[in-house]
Order: structure tokens, then sequence, then C-alpha cells
């Protein structure tokens, strides 16, 4: 029987490893060049992992939830003719009372009645067959630390829900040692390691502007009814978003990134605008490619498909990867400011916070108005208070009035 070996691919750049999530595939099933035999998750994304090849599932070597490294054998494929041999040796030991029989490859001997089947190897089977969850469930279960097979399941013909899930983590707390435990791996462990790799590596500095964002609200509105924005997410964040690219053009030295081998500061002509999303997988940041060359319906756009993507758990490594700077938009959550910590390799990262309404003086009156918090944190190695201060204020300046985007663009 001839066997072919998949390994575990580099499905990013320059990963080590990657997480089997569940196969879609077990022994004995037939598959074609570009099936899907499994998902993974790395330190960057879950992806689908396609065979190269047509023949028969003759062995999987590790079961869901084991880490694998990049280069390890993590199925065998059987060809056709190997494949009838895989039954046959199936079916024999399948049978409760031994008897003979005469099959392709095998032949009438003395004694075959008291034969053993020979023994193989019991891999687990390619999805937990006692639970029915859909892949959001079984990815919230993980992320809590929930054993699917313990979960009463109250859903249709026995499917676990989202509730089930949610329901088993007090009742595991209620466990004697009172505390539950949470794997850190894919992409919560590179989130881990690269944020201290930031903050050990890069002198952080980190600069506050608080800004009357009134006349962006109002035109925030105005925008809503505009017929070219049409089906599009139209949200502070996209102002946001649009001011700070405004103030990066103003000043492109800030779009770099440090050669620490070479003693070089690189100065990037392409943007590509990361944006913090918090998903079920742990946070992740998947950036708008070439976001300086988009109009403003463009730029909704792309802010309103890469959220979707990400909290539908569909990105890709390709989004994850390239991105110069990045927004975090902590003001979602009700959270006035804070001091973000660089994406490795970056330059310069904003904080934009809650937009709240208190009192604000204008010319000499007190008036409410509508106020926002940024905080820019910037790597100090190539980015001088100067530098960091002009782009914090720009940004500031075209919220403040948003009519600038027309007067610097």
């Amino acid at each position: 029987m001839q066997l072919r070996e998949f390994t575990m691919p580099d499905v990013g750049e320059g990963l080590t490893e990657a997480t089997i999530l569940r196969w879609f595939v077990g022994p004995g099933d037939r598959v074609t060049d570009g099936m899907t035999v499994c998902e993974v998750e790395t330190a960057k994304a879950v992806v689908e992992l396609p065979i190269p090849f047509d023949g028969v599932v003759h062995e999987i070597r590790f079961p869901e939830s084991s880490t694998v490294d990049i280069g390890t054998v993590v199925i065998t494929i059987a060809d056709e003719a190997g494949a009838v041999t895989q039954a046959a040796e199936r079916i024999l030991a399948e049978e409760d009372e031994p008897r003979q029989a005469v099959l392709v490859g095998y032949g009438v001997t003395a004694g075959a009645s008291e034969r053993r089947p020979r023994r193989r190897p019991s891999p687990p089977p390619p999805a937990d067959r006692r639970t029915l969850a859909k892949p959001p469930v079984r990815r919230l279960a993980r992320d809590l630390g929930i054993e699917l097979d313990r979960v009463p399941a109250t859903g249709p013909g026995g499917l676990i829900t989202r509730d089930d899930v949610r329901n088993a983590v007090p009742e595991e707390s209620t466990v004697d040692s009172g505390e539950r435990r949470i794997p850190v791996k894919g992409v919560r462990r590179a989130t881990a390691e690269a944020m201290v790799a930031s903050a050990f590596t890069a002198p952080h500095v980190t600069e506050f502007l608080t800004v009357d964002v009134t006349r962006t609200m109002r035109f925030l509105e105005r925008l809503k009814a505009d017929p070219d924005f049409a089906g599009l997410r139209v949200t502070p964040l996209l102002m946001v978003a649009k001011a700070f690219l405004t103030a990066v053009r103003r000043h492109p030295e800030i779009n770099a990134t440090f050669d620490a081998n070479r003693q070089e500061i690189v100065v990037k002509d392409r943007v590509n605008l990361g944006i913090a999303a918090a998903t079920p997988r742990g946070l992740l940041v998947p950036n708008v490619k070439d976001a300086h060359t988009l109009t403003l319906p463009g730029l909704a756009g792309a802010l309103g498909e890469l959220t979707a993507t990400a909290r539908a758990g569909r990105t890709t490594p390709a989004d994850l990867a390239g991105g110069t700077l990045t927004i975090t938009n902590i003001g979602v959550f009700g959270v006035d400011t804070g001091t973000p910590i660089l994406n490795p390799g970056e330059a310069a990262i904003l904080a934009a916070g809650a937009i709240t309404r208190q009192p604000w003086v204008v010319g000499d009156e007190v008036r409410p108005r509508h106020v926002c918090t940024l905080a820019l944190s910037f790597d100090h190695r190539l980015v001088d208070g100067e530098l960091g201060s002009r782009v914090l204020a720009d940004t500031g300046a075209v919220l403040e009035r948003p009519k600038r985007l027309l007067t610097w663009s």
C-alpha cells in the first residue's frame, strides 16, 4: 500500500506551529485534490487546509486541540489499491465471529479462522461524535475552557448552543478549587508574546489630546443620509481613521519602522491601517491595505468588511500581515482613554476614547459639547516628541473641524 503524507504547512509568515481545531474527515473517507480536511488556528488566523492529492484517509496522526509544529505529518492518505486492503482489514476487525473469506489480496489458509485481525493504531475520531455543536460554539467553549462533552445540550437534536456553554461556566466555577484555567494558545498566546516584546523593545511615549468633536458628530449624521454611503456603516471610527490618515499624509515620517540590525529608520510609502478588533479568539489587528488611497466611502466599506470578517472568525493571515499603523477604538467599551501598546514593528498606535457630552468652553461661554480624548503612543527611537505631537494635533484638528478634510487634501 502506497501512503502519501500531508504535513502541517506554513499558512502564515514564518509561523512555527498551528493548533488543529477540527477534522472534517476520518479513516476510510475518500478525499480529492483540493478538498478541505481540517481547520487549524495559527497565531494569526483560523484557516482551512485542503489536501493536495486523491485517495483514502489511512491515519489521522493528531487529535483535535493538538498543537503541531510546521512540517509535521498530520494525516496519511492511501492510494485506491491501498484503500481496498484497508477496507478489508476494517471488515475483518469488526466481525463478531471470525470467518473465512476470500478478498482481493487475501487467500484461505489453514487456521485462518483463528487468526487475529492485524492491530492498527486507533486514531482519535475526526470530530467529537458524542457532541453536536457548530464551529462558533466550539470556539466559545474552547475560549472559556469548557469541555463540550460535559455540557448538557438543549438544542434541537442534541445540539449544544451558546447558552449551554455559558451556563456551564458558572457550574464549573463552583468546583472545590474555586478557579478556572484557560489555556493560552493560538492568537491569545501570540498577542501576549507580541505585547511583551513590544513593551520591552520599543521605548513608548504616550501623548493625550481632548477634542471637541461636535462638528464631526453632525457631519456623520449628514453622511448617513448621503446616497454615496447607502449600505455602509458610518461611525465615529470612520472619521477617526480618516483624520489619522490625513495627519499621516502631512507627516509621512511617522509611517515607519525601526531596523535594529542596521540601525536605520525605514519610512514606508504605503499606509496599511490596522484596526484592533476584539473577537472570541482574542485580539486581532487586521489592516486595510493602502488605506491612504481610499475615499471616505471606500474607507467606510473597507472598515465595515474588516471588522465583520474579524468578528466572524474569517480573518486570513494576509489580512493581518503588513500593517504599518494601528487604531484601537476603546471608546466602544465606554473607556475615556488609555496608553496603548505598539503593534510590533510599527511606529505609532492611536487610541480613540468614548465620545461623551461635557461642559466645554466655546468663546466666552460654557456649552454642552461632544468631547473625545485621543491617546497616541509612539516609538521614541524613530518618532521624536515634535513629530508625535504634530500628528496627534492634526488628527484632533480634523475631528474638531471636519471641513479640513477638504482644505488639507
